[in-house]
């Protein structure tokens, strides 16, 4: 028996890969290609669902420290009680993607488990390269803990989350501010993170399930590291997987699907936080490939993956 899609997420995916299939492929490298592409199916599969009518949005402005201005939006539902918060990632190979085409999948988030969120306006590469959508997170981190009392939000509490490159984000803000010392984070909710620019070697089993393709992964990485991508010298803090010490980590939620690029990096990165002490929660969900969930949301799988996260961000 080999691998394929679940059969909930295959009808889901039957309209899409068929579009998909009589369509030519972006070359490797082709960065506005894949924004063109990927944009309108993200923002379709954001506003699929109902956008919960109990969850505000409030717009917010910080300066890095190279003097950009980005946005940071809040979101939080009516009538919650002062708590924990999220600083969340969204996806998108940062090189695409941007925090309006994922107000729908936040604002779920928020409604269900009643945990506010700052979703975060990171600079995109190529244009800003590593390390600039890193810092932009890490000012993002400390303008929540500056803010945290305004905003009912326990500094103890604060934890972070993304998906793809959100979770590979994610992953990475942990480690940044681990090692300097920075605002401590409570939890890291790493779904389907994008973590090894050595990823390239395609897989036979999963190249034709493959939402995110190796041709992606080899457009990507080198966007956000140039030359330095899948060489000896890309830093943890780009690249998560290269992490040689995870003490110290905080504890981790990690989930991907069986049919993702991502399998093998995420399984290794929560063996290696498992070996540091770190707690970790692992799930690895059989035939379902990349962003399962927001294309086959009404899918079993991607009900027990959102009824997981849910109860992962009500926990801390």
């Amino acid at each position: 028996m080999t691998l394929g899609l679940d059969p909930e997420i295959a009808t889901a995916l039957a309209p899409m890969a068929g579009a998909m299939a009589q369509a030519t492929p972006p070359a490797v490298g082709d960065v506005e290609a894949r924004r063109a592409m990927w944009e309108p199916i993200i923002g379709a599969a954001g506003t699929a669902q109902p956008v919960p009518a109990d969850v505000t949005t409030t717009d917010h402005h910080v300066t890095t420290g190279d003097g950009a201005r980005i946005t940071l939006r809040w979101y939080a539902k009516e009538g919650a009680a002062p708590g924990s918060a999220v600083l969340f990632f969204h996806g998108g190979g940062y090189i695409f993607g941007h925090i309006d085409l994922f107000d729908g999948p936040v604002s779920r988030y928020v409604s269900a488990s009643g945990v506010p969120m700052l979703s975060v306006e990171y600079r995109r590469a190529p244009e800003h390269p590593f390390p600039t959508p890193l810092e932009d997170a890490y000012t993002a981190l400390l303008w929540l803990h500056e803010h945290a009392a305004e905003l009912g939000v326990d500094p103890a509490r604060i934890g972070v989350m993304g998906d793809s490159a959100g979770g590979g984000m994610a992953a990475a803000l942990s480690i940044l501010a681990r090692d300097r010392g920075g605002p401590a984070i409570a939890r890291q909710i790493l779904v389907m993170p994008m973590l090894d620019d050595r990823t390239t070697e395609v897989d036979p089993h999963v190249a034709p399930y493959a939402l995110w393709s190796y041709d992606d992964n080899l457009t990507a990485w080198p966007a956000l590291l140039g030359d330095t991508a899948g060489g000896p010298d890309v830093p943890p803090t780009a690249a998560p997987a290269r992490l040689e010490d995870a003490t110290g980590l905080p504890p981790a939620y990690v989930e991907v699907g069986q049919l993702d690029v991502f399998r093998d990096e995420d399984l290794a990165y929560a063996v290696k936080l498992s070996r540091a002490g770190v707690p970790v929660e692992f799930h690895l969900h059989p035939g379902a490939p990349h962003e399962f969930d927001s294309i086959a949301f009404e899918s079993g799988v991607a009900k027990r993956a959102i009824a997981d996260r849910v109860r992962v961000l009500r926990s801390f």
